[in-house]
């Protein structure tokens, strides 16, 4: 493993939220999202940050001495959900190019704080931020060192990107193969627990030198990376050279799904900005113009631009819940409408696949399933408790009403 982060070696005396890990008995629905069983009558048990019990409410102990005992009637449990494509110091409203450049640092930081708040009001106990500037890295930090009580972060530090590619005002440029090993161990260095790309926009970016380097050097650091990689001549190259998680997908030939399914690339969709796009009423609140309204509205209604996505899945890949939030009226609290249209197209079976999209395959994706991402004793209990059905009804996904993360309780 890499060494750790300069600010890790700071000494902290106490942090300043001190977040009481509860010993607490649920009696509610239960859904299992490994297994992707729900039980109607069931119970979790929690203490010291830990899942310690869970199961059918016939199976639990009379003589069970919890300190505290809540009895839901028509609510569910559930583990708490992962954004596993998210832009923390994007506000969703403004334009991405102009924060990018002039918000102040210290803007940057409150508008994370903000994001992280509706992150977890909407049940997100997890972001997995794909940068912008190097403002997650000092989010990562706040979170860590008890600043601010907020989601956990998996974060990849800068986004790296070719000199004056995709993105470059909010990544971190490179130019050759030992620049990009350079910007890798910037990040790593920073505290990154991934490394993302960007390896195309409407041409391919990176020379095949800089591609190799790029993820070599992020493997030898222990690291996984991703791509952003919207087109099938792009995703096809990055699954050549290595690369472990696709960001947006796009179209892909049948020979491009076939070779991404053989080496077992998940894709992190991301269908909010179409979708919140398409919706007038939202869309005009947020100065979209017209012409792109209406071109938003063509693409969901026809929904054939997505037809390799959804052969995707049917061969196995594992697609993996991710809004892009803080991209144009995209909110970070903005969860239902990309599970709705993931359902809608067919990238994701039904609401319980949907929500597995969100835990327990998000968290394979984040390399952090031993811990995360399933209602299992043992695990770390990140658990939400919405009031309602969303197995049945998905929109009750929105009726968050508790919100646990390591067994305390945030919401």
């Amino acid at each position: 493993m890499p060494e750790a982060p300069a600010w890790k070696f700071r000494k902290i005396i106490k942090p300043l939220f001190d977040l009481q890990k509860e010993n607490i008995l649920f009696k509610c629905r239960v859904i299992e999202t490994k297994s992707l069983k729900v039980i109607e009558n069931g119970f979790v048990e929690i203490d010291n940050g830990k899942i310690i019990k869970a199961g059918s409410q016939s199976d639990l102990d009379s003589s069970a001495n919890s300190k505290k005992i809540l009895e839901l009637k028509d609510h569910t449990i559930l583990p708490g959900l992962m954004n596993s494509h998210a832009h923390l110091a994007w506000d969703g409203t403004h334009d991405l190019a102009q924060q990018s450049l002039d918000d102040p640092s210290e803007i940057s930081a409150y508008k994370s704080c903000a994001n992280m708040l509706k992150s977890l009001r909407a049940g997100v106990t997890l972001v997995r931020d794909l940068g912008m500037n190097k403002s997650n890295i000092f989010a990562k930090q706040a979170i860590e060192q008890g600043i601010y009580p907020g989601p956990r972060l998996k974060i990849c530090g800068e986004a790296i990107v070719q000199t004056a590619g995709h993105t470059y005002w909010c990544c971190r440029e490179a130019s050759g193969a030992d620049e990009m090993r350079r910007a890798v161990r910037e990040q790593v260095g920073s505290g990154a627990d991934l490394i993302k790309i960007m390896a195309c926009h409407d041409t391919l970016e990176f020379t095949d030198e800089e591609l190799e380097a790029v993820i070599d050097e992020t493997h030898r650091n222990g690291l996984y990376i991703t791509a952003h990689a919207t087109f099938d001549a792009a995703i096809n190259r990055v699954t050549d050279f290595g690369i472990d998680c696709i960001e947006h997908g796009g179209p892909m030939t049948d020979a491009t799904i076939e070779k991404v399914a053989k080496k077992n690339i998940p894709i992190c969709t991301t269908f909010s900005p179409v979708v919140m796009q398409s919706k007038e009423e939202i869309a005009r609140e947020y100065n979209i113009p017209e012409w792109k309204i209406k071109e938003r509205q063509k693409i969901v209604k026809d929904k054939s631009r997505f037809d390799s996505l959804v052969k995707a899945r049917k061969a196995g890949i594992d697609i993996i819940f991710g809004t892009d939030a803080g991209s144009p009226v995209v909110p970070h609290d903005a969860i239902v409408p990309e599970m709705k249209f993931m359902i809608d197209l067919g990238v994701v079976k039904n609401n319980l696949d949907a929500i597995q999209s969100a835990t327990y395959r998000a968290a394979k994706v984040n390399k952090i399933e031993d811990k995360l991402g399933s209602i299992e004793i043992g695990k770390d209990a990140d658990l939400i408790i919405v009031e309602g059905n969303p197995d049945k009804n998905i929109d009750d996904l929105s009726n968050v009403k508790q919100v646990y993360i390591h067994g305390s309780r945030l919401i």
